[in-house]
């Protein structure tokens, strides 16, 4: 077995709070912390779609990421002052909107748009999957508001969504990498799946030597068993709205 900082099994999830209605100017949000990753949620909510979506009718669900400057071990400068996005940014924030779009019946928005900002506190490891998980449970707030002021006659969701990451360390399948795990990583999957148990994304790298289908299969069951303790505390969470 490999050694674990926090000294959590191979196949043990870190413990993971999601604190909903975090903002109190934010149609909807939640704080999720896992170990010591931390990522807030926050969505706002506009009367207008992009331009490709005028007329159809339908809504439009986005997310934009981002890092403070200390949320890691040494500052890392703001993106906004340097001028531009960076590269890793733009990824993360298309793979968060693209998963909760996933769930989310557009159709039942009517034409507005519900932007998710996720801006990361403090990083070890997972910031992106956190995001996801957050963002589930901020959007079923913002739902929840607008439903209870007759804005939507539904809450939109077709399911629930959680992401977590596996990994090969030291040739062993690791649950939910925390940095030093992470960089230190043969193999590394992101993956996103639903409360259905089905996957809506699933990114997988190798490190170094190629890995093997087995590998796969491993990894990808490592990640649904972590998965469904996400979505049960994601459920505790929406129960306290």
């Amino acid at each position: 077995m490999v050694f674990r900082g926090d000294g959590r099994g191979n196949r043990e999830p870190r413990k993971a709070r999601i604190t909903p209605g975090y903002l109190v100017f934010a149609e909807g949000s939640a704080l999720i912390e896992a170990g010591n990753t931390r990522v807030l949620c926050a969505v706002s909510v506009e009367d207008r779609v992009p331009s490709f979506m005028r007329g159809s009718g339908r809504g439009w669900v986005t997310a934009e990421y981002g890092m403070l400057p200390r949320a890691t071990p040494t500052r890392n400068p703001r993106e906004g002052v340097q001028g531009r996005e960076r590269g890793r940014s733009h990824e993360i924030q298309r793979l968060i909107g693209r998963t909760v779009r996933a769930v989310t019946n557009l159709e039942a928005l009517g034409e507005r748009s519900f932007i998710v900002d996720c801006d990361v506190l403090q990083a070890d490891g997972g910031t992106r999957t956190a995001a996801i998980t957050g963002s589930y449970v901020a959007l079923y707030q913002a739902f929840l508001n607008l439903y209870h002021r007759n804005i939507l006659s539904t809450i939109p969701f077709n399911a629930a969504v959680a992401a977590i990451s596996v990994g090969v360390v030291d040739g062993e399948p690791l649950m939910d990498l925390c940095y030093e795990e992470d960089f230190r990583a043969q193999v590394d999957f992101n993956v996103a799946m639903t409360s259905h148990g089905e996957f809506v994304e699933v990114q997988g790298t190798a490190e170094g030597r190629p890995f093997s289908r087995a590998t796969v299969d491993d990894l990808l069951s490592l990640a649904s068993e972590g998965i469904t303790y996400l979505l049960e505390e994601q459920k505790h969470a929406i129960q306290k709205l």
